[in-house]
């Protein structure tokens, strides 16, 4: 399938922690597995490998069925930015690239992410059900970050999610 577009989804966050926090909750295993792309008692993998070059892994089960996503990092400075690929290979063999920016404020740190999603074409697609296409992955995407990213301020600022699903 080589038709797709792409849309972009960008969202800030704030948190009452310093960057660094907030930087090592995307990279550290023990974490990861806490909030992203699963919880705690539902996820089955969580590898990685945080280095330029190096690998991720995390499994989630639900529903009777295993959710696989991975991805390899681009770029890392710590704590200020992580760039990374995402993809689901049993839904997709398209991948995403994933932007995490972090800056210092007065009450800790503001993150700002951003998702460049890769949306495929079915065949004979007009440009309305293109459009609709991008807009379903861009608010479906969003929802999916907007509970993760709940956890994640959670997490970062008492050292535990309240919220198992």
């Amino acid at each position: 399938m080589s038709e797709y577009s792409t849309t972009a989804l960008k969202m800030t966050r704030s948190f009452d922690v310093p960057p660094e926090k907030v930087f090592d909750a995307w990279l550290n295993q023990e974490m990861m597995k806490k909030w992203f792309f699963t919880l705690e008692r539902t996820n089955k993998v969580a590898q990685n490998n945080p280095q330029v070059g190096g690998t991720w892994e995390i499994v989630d089960h639900r529903d009777g069925k295993d959710y696989r996503a991975i991805g390899e990092y681009i770029e890392m400075n710590r704590p200020k930015k992580i760039v990374f690929t995402f993809q689901m290979p049993q839904f997709s063999e398209l991948t995403d690239t994933l932007i995490v920016e972090l800056k210092d404020t007065q009450q800790g740190c503001e993150m700002t992410f951003t998702q460049n999603i890769v949306v495929p074409h079915e065949e004979n697609w007009t440009q309305a059900d293109i459009e609709q296409a991008l807009k379903e992955y861009h608010d479906g995407s969003e929802h999916g970050w907007n509970l993760m990213f709940m956890g994640l301020k959670e997490l970062v600022e008492t050292g535990k999610i309240s919220y198992q699903g």
